[in-house]
């Protein structure tokens, strides 16, 4: 069964500024239940943000794909129909869970700096950073790695072959499908940025250079002899031969200093999940190089050492640790986090429930502190937004929680001419200079300079929770959203289990976001007056102009079978089962 669109939903949203959390233990005066049901399934699922995808996904489980079979096939389809952030030319990471070993494995198929690359390839003559050549040119692409990624993942744990998985996709691009209003409207808005490269503006664009709009059809040629090459002679299609030819030579002609070589070495690591405790519930998430679960982790010990369910849902108490918590956390990320190929992250001493009791210890619950003041903390301690989500599970209860990368939406825009094939602008999430914020407010510093062969920092925090004492599969989450990724996959963890919500009801909750620096709490519409007045007296400074942070795409265990809920902030997701 399939969600559609339903009044509730609308009228969560819409109501959403009725909520009344002023006090220290305030409740709703909406009951959520009545407002948002989640989809129910039970065999198996998957929740994705583009709908076409999703039932790509649940017709490989309908024939008989386990939830890895089915994730690579979605992986593959959004490159084709959600093509500003599903892709070829960028990376991500997937969690997979394998319920007859309770086993999970961390596959890490980041993109990789190429060899030429070093330290201060963007800083200008007088030291500043060139925000262009980190963004919207060829030194800003990272040798991708979302091919070898998802066919590693298949050959490992699915059961179905490449070809299987591969042809829904090939046949989208082949045949073309429907545009919708999320693909027209961010074409529409891209559109200045895109049409810059004639090999991109030939793919989404008419002659007269107007996007595509809501109706038409999309028809992807070079993309579907790209995907077809790889169905037929795997990885190696993409990193060997005329493919990586031309995507190298389209980084090259746009400024970049890409090798072939580059794309023949590149790695697929296969590392273990961080792993956490939360009120009894195991918590697995992306281990370095991204931040994401190592920080989930930290802020979930530093709020477990207070009653959040009696603070109250987005209370002015409850925001106030939160906030605080994620202050602390993000400053440890600038300091100690980057790839563990290249430096020693402290990922123990971060994730431990003393160093989080410590820094509890540090909040004064009447008052705010202040970032400046605020270092990472470990020496007093002894011993990225368009990025898109997907969450599958299937019968035998494995699970794939699954975040990937473009880095901006379309990233680079540069497309490699006769590959249909869009390239990232991950090199900006490096550091390009220590203190300097990248394109999301991050700061970064050593831990997370550019090196050749290095891969860089990241946010995405694809995360599966399990129920307390066992090995069973609760809930599987992650959304996109830049610096946003890591607290919003949080207030979805926190608002299933300390606010007994429903996965809907979690997901169409009011977010907030405090990244450390800049010093700000920033929130959704939704929050009321009392609230964020309330907030304001600590000393917090507030902004509320966001109208929508991530959008999550999460699938949680019932005793009948699945119940799963795709994001509204964002138009066309869908979460099906059957």
């Amino acid at each position: 069964m399939s969600i559609k669109h339903p009044l509730t939903l609308l009228l969560t949203l819409l109501f959403s500024a009725l909520i009344c959390n002023a006090g220290l233990a305030a409740q709703p005066i909406i009951n959520y239940a009545s407002l948002a049901q989640p989809v129910w399934s039970q065999h198996g699922m998957v929740s994705s943000q583009q709908a076409i995808a999703t039932r790509v996904g649940v017709n490989i489980l309908q024939q008989g794909g386990n939830a890895i079979d089915a994730a690579v096939a979605v992986g593959f389809t959004l490159a084709v129909t959600l093509p500003r952030a599903g892709n070829l030319g960028g990376g991500g990471f997937m969690l997979v869970h394998l319920a007859d070993k309770k086993q999970t494995v961390a596959i890490d198929y980041r993109e990789m700096a190429p060899f030429n690359a070093y330290r201060e390839m963007y800083l200008n003559e007088d030291g500043s950073v060139d925000k262009n050549r980190s963004r919207f040119h060829g030194l800003a692409v990272g040798v991708p790695g979302t091919v070898k990624g998802l066919v590693e993942a298949l050959q490992n744990y699915g059961n179905m072959s490449l070809q299987q998985v591969l042809q829904p996709a090939i046949e989208l691009a082949t045949t073309g499908f429907q545009v919708d209003r999320d693909l027209a409207s961010s074409l529409q808005q891209s559109t200045e940025r895109l049409t810059r490269w004639p090999a991109t503006a030939k793919v989404f664009f008419h002659e007269d250079s107007s996007g595509y709009q809501t109706g038409e059809i999309l028809k992807q040629p070079d993309l579907a002899r790209t995907l077809k090459n790889i169905a037929e002679h795997g990885q190696t299609a993409f990193y060997q031969g005329d493919i990586a030819q031309k995507i190298v030579n389209a980084v090259n002609e746009a400024g970049g200093n890409m090798q072939l070589e580059d794309m023949r070495d590149y790695q697929v690591k296969f590392r273990q999940p961080v792993n956490g405790t939360y009120r009894g519930y195991k918590i697995q998430s992306m281990p370095p190089p991204s931040s994401g679960g190592t920080h989930i982790i930290q802020i979930l010990n530093i709020m477990e050492q207070q009653d959040m369910t009696a603070s109250g849902h987005n209370s002015a108490q409850s925001m106030h640790t939160m906030a605080e918590a994620m202050r602390r956390a993000y400053a440890d990320r600038s300091e100690y986090l980057g790839d563990p190929d290249f430096v020693n992250v402290p990922l123990k001493r971060l994730t431990d429930k003393q160093y989080a009791r410590q820094l509890y210890q540090q909040i004064n619950p009447d008052q705010a502190s202040i970032s400046k003041d605020i270092k990472g903390g470990l020496e007093n301690y002894p011993e990225s937004p368009q990025t898109t989500h997907f969450s599958v599970v299937d019968r035998w209860g494995n699970a794939v929680a699954n975040t990937y990368t473009l880095n901006f939406s379309y990233g680079s825009g540069i497309l490699a001419e006769g590959t249909g094939v869009l390239l990232n602008n991950e090199m900006d999430d490096f550091s390009a200079k220590p203190g300097v914020a990248n394109a999301y407010g991050l700061i970064g510093g050593d831990a997370n300079a550019i090196e050749a062969r290095k891969r860089p920092l990241s946010s995405m925090s694809p995360t599966i929770a399990f129920k307390p004492g066992s090995d069973e599969v609760f809930l599987v989450t992650g959304s996109p959203g830049g610096s946003r990724i890591i607290t919003t996959t949080l207030q979805i963890i926190s608002n299933v289990i300390d606010h007994h919500m429903n996965i809907a009801e979690a997901t169409l909750a009011s977010r907030f976001h405090h990244q450390w620096l800049p010093d700000k709490i920033t929130l959704e519409k939704g929050f009321s007056t009392d609230t964020i007045r309330l907030l304001q007296q600590k000393g917090h400074q507030i902004d509320a102009s966001s109208w929508a942070m991530g959008s999550t795409q999460s699938i949680l265990k019932v005793d009948d079978g699945w119940t799963g809920a795709s994001d509204q902030r964002q138009s066309g997701t869908l979460t099906a089962g059957y």
